[in-house]
């Protein structure tokens, strides 16, 4: 077992940094290249880009998506879109070996041990938020309350973040119908001009050639994305959850490693104790 000297010299805490999500950047860079490769080998002249088309989607996407939600949930759909290309990096096994020299150094040493490590747990805002509550002496079935009601919040949050995405992802392609309709409404209208009917149908077909690659090959995957990285953010605080509850219960720490274990997939389990 990690002797109390060492449980306490060891208990280093990385102060996480949001950090560019490559494989999230890459899959839409190389699905933007694949499609500009296919239109560059066509055999045609045909020009891909069209300005009305492109704002009847783009802003048409985003004026019917802000009816579904409040004034600040739409305000916030930049951070929305970057908490799915920038994330914070934070191992899950480094997570609960710090987990579990914080509980062996309060087992050891006493819960107000940890006040000694206090610098060190600021780098992590929730987790020194969640020691502060076991050192300030609540119930361990109050710290369990405290953390579940903070957690269930942060997955609320992500929850709602995900479903504006989703809901774009949704009309986007509906808008790229609405813009052929009108594509075509028009083109109708100048049948006696047999030369304009051609240009005028691949212009109408534009809005859905972008609707259809904002909503499959962007806003879904990007809401897929966050909804991914929302599960580990929760599975953190539950870790944090378990361990701040076991040390104010004063468990053995060979329990709590059990516990943290049961929430890690089998490839990122600790053997804290040999």
């Amino acid at each position: 077992m990690t002797d109390t000297n060492a449980a306490g010299a060891n208990i280093s805490i990385k102060k996480s940094k949001a950090a560019v999500d490559l494989t999230t950047v890459l899959g839409l860079v190389l699905t933007f290249v694949l499609i500009g490769v296919a239109i560059a080998i066509g055999q045609s002249d045909a020009n891909f880009f069209n300005l009305p088309s492109f704002l009847i989607v783009v802003l048409g996407t985003i004026s019917v998506t802000s009816i579904s939600f409040s004034w600040e949930e739409v305000a916030n759909a930049g951070k929305v879109i970057g908490n799915s290309l920038f994330r914070q990096k934070r191992d899950a096994s480094e997570t609960a070996r710090q987990l579990m020299n914080i509980a062996v150094l309060a087992k050891q040493k006493g819960l107000l041990s940890l006040s000694s490590i206090e610098s060190e747990l600021k780098k992590d805002e929730h987790l020194h938020k969640a020691t502060q509550v076991v050192t300030d002496g609540y119930k361990p079935e109050e710290i369990e309350s405290l953390l579940a009601q903070d957690l269930d919040a942060l997955v609320e949050r992500h929850r709602r973040s995900a479903n504006i995405l989703r809901r774009a992802a949704e009309i986007s392609p509906a808008m790229g119908l609405i813009g052929t309709l009108i594509g075509l409404v028009q083109m109708l209208a100048n049948l006696s001009d047999p030369e304009s009917i051609g240009p005028a149908m691949a212009v109408a077909l534009l809005t859905t050639f972008y609707g259809a690659i904002m909503g499959t090959a962007v806003l879904s995957p990007m809401a897929a994305k966050l909804e991914r990285n929302s599960n580990e953010e929760a599975m953190l605080r539950s870790m944090v959850m378990i361990a701040m509850s076991s040390i104010a219960r004063q468990d053995n720490p060979r329990r709590l490693e059990m516990l943290l274990n049961s929430e890690l997939p089998p490839s990122k389990r600790i053997k804290y104790f040999d």
